[in-house]
């Protein structure tokens, strides 16, 4: 397994967390906003490091080429 396989395994990984926290935060919304506000901010980390890791990949594909 090459260093590109292994990125994009851990950016669908993080893409799954990412989708769970969005949705926590949306079912928390009515009952708990500061609960709601803590998954979307842990949230919008993750999806700074998967578009970190698509830049990685996308670098690392030109460089192959």
């Amino acid at each position: 397994m090459n260093n590109s396989d292994q990125l994009l395994k851990k950016r669908i990984k993080l893409k799954q967390k990412y989708n769970q926290l969005i949705e926590d935060a949306y079912n928390l919304r009515q009952s708990d906003h500061a609960l709601s506000d803590f998954s979307e901010y842990k949230a919008t980390k993750i999806l700074y490091k998967i578009n970190k890791l698509e830049f990685l990949v996308r670098n690392s594909n030109r460089q192959q080429q």
